[in-house]
C-alpha cells in the first residue's frame, strides 16, 4: 500500500482518538496528522499509547482559522481529510423517528436547533463542492457511540461513574427513548473501511442494528455493575431517579447501515452484551483516566505536557 499523508481533525476526541490509534498502528506507512483544538471534549490522554509512533503527530489547533489551516496545507501537501471535528452534546441533524422505521442514507435532513442545522449545512456545503467543483468526498453518519475514552457527560461513562460511587443515577421521563448503540471501535473500522473502499460521492450510514430504551440500557449497566463490585443484584438499581424530560426530547433514533454492510462489507464485531462488559471494565481500570477527565485536570496536564516539546 502506498504512502500516504492524512489529516484527522478532532482527533484527540472520543471517536477521533479510535480512529487516529486505528490508522496509526495499521498503516505504518502512511502520516497520521492529528489536527484537535482540545476543548473539554479533546484529550491527549486518549492517545498516549501512539504519542511517539513514528508515523504520528499531534497539532493543536483550530479548523476556523483560515490562515493557519491554509499554512498547514502547504506544510504536509496532504492526500486525504478525514474531519470528524465537531462537539455532540445536543440533538442530531436528522429528524426524529417514530416506533418504526430508521434513518436511511436518503432520509431528508430537517435540522431542529442551530446547532444541529450547523451540522446539516457542513453537509450539504461538501456535496455543493463535490456536484459543482468535483471535490472529491464522502459522507458517513452514524448513530450513539459507546466504549471507551467517552467524555463523561455521556450517559454511559456518566452513569458507571455514578454507579461506582453510589450518587444518583437521573433518567429522563420514565426512560423510554430508544437509542441504536455502535461501540466506538466498529465506527472506527467502518470509517476506514469507508475511507478506503467508498466510490466518491456517496454517503453512509453506520449503526449499530442495536436499539435499546434507555431504562433497559441503565438496568443492564446497573447488573453489570453489581457483579463487577462484588454488590448484591439489585443494588445498584435503587440508585435510578427519574427526572423531568427534556424540551425537545427525541423519542427514538435509529440508523439503517444496510448500504454500508451490502457495498463495502462491514458489520458490527460485538454484540451488545459483550461490548458493554468490555466498555465497564475500561473504565474501572482506568479510573486515574475518569478522575482527571471528571476533574478538569487533564486539560491543564497534557497541554502543558504537549507546550514542553
Amino acid at each position: 500500500m502506498k504512502s500516504r499523508t492524512i489529516l484527522i481533525t478532532g482527533g484527540a476526541g472520543f471517536i477521533g482518538s479510535h480512529l487516529v490509534r486505528l490508522m496509526v498502528n495499521k498503516y505504518p506507512n502512511y502520516k497520521i496528522i492529528n489536527l484537535d483544538k482540545l476543548t473539554y471534549a479533546g484529550n491527549l490522554a486518549n492517545l498516549t499509547d501512539i504519542e511517539n509512533a513514528p508515523n504520528y503527530e499531534f497539532v493543536k489547533g483550530d479548523i476556523v482559522d483560515a490562515e493557519f489551516v491554509h499554512a498547514l496545507f502547504d506544510k504536509y501537501q496532504f492526500d486525504s481529510v478525514i474531519h470528524l471535528a465537531a462537539e455532540s452534546h445536543v440533538d442530531r441533524s436528522i429528524a426524529t423517528l417514530g416506533n418504526e422505521g430508521m434513518f436511511e442514507e436518503t432520509t431528508p435532513y430537517d435540522p431542529r436547533s442551530p446547532y444541529s442545522a450547523s451540522k446539516a449545512s457542513s453537509d450539504h456545503l461538501v456535496r455543493a463542492y463535490y456536484h459543482t467543483f468535483g471535490l472529491p468526498m464522502v459522507i458517513s453518519n452514524c448513530s450513539n457511540n459507546y466504549g471507551s475514552h467517552q467524555f463523561p457527560e455521556k450517559l454511559i461513562p456518566l452513569f458507571i461513574h455514578n454507579i461506582k460511587n453510589k450518587k444518583p443515577l437521573p433518567v429522563y421521563g420514565k426512560g423510554e427513548n430508544i437509542r441504536d448503540w455502535l461501540w466506538v471501535e466498529d465506527h472506527a473500522r467502518a470509517i476506514d473501511v469507508i475511507f478506503h473502499k467508498a466510490k466518491v460521492g456517496e454517503t453512509y450510514n453506520i449503526g449499530g442494528h442495536n436499539e435499546w430504551k434507555n431504562i433497559d440500557l441503565i438496568k443492564v449497566i446497573c447488573k453489570v455493575m453489581d457483579k463487577k463490585l462484588g454488590r448484591t443484584e439489585g443494588e445498584s438499581e435503587k440508585l435510578i431517579t427519574y427526572v423531568t424530560d427534556r424540551a425537545g426530547h427525541d423519542l427514538r433514533y435509529a440508523i439503517d447501515s444496510t448500504k454500508l454492510q451490502h457495498d463495502l462489507g462491514w458489520t458490527p464485531s460485538l454484540q451488545f452484551e459483550e461490548g458493554i462488559e468490555k466498555t465497564i471494565d475500561w473504565y474501572l481500570n482506568n479510573e486515574e483516566w475518569l478522575n482527571n477527565v471528571t476533574s478538569g485536570a487533564y486539560q491543564h496536564y497534557y497541554e502543558k505536557q504537549y507546550e514542553k516539546r
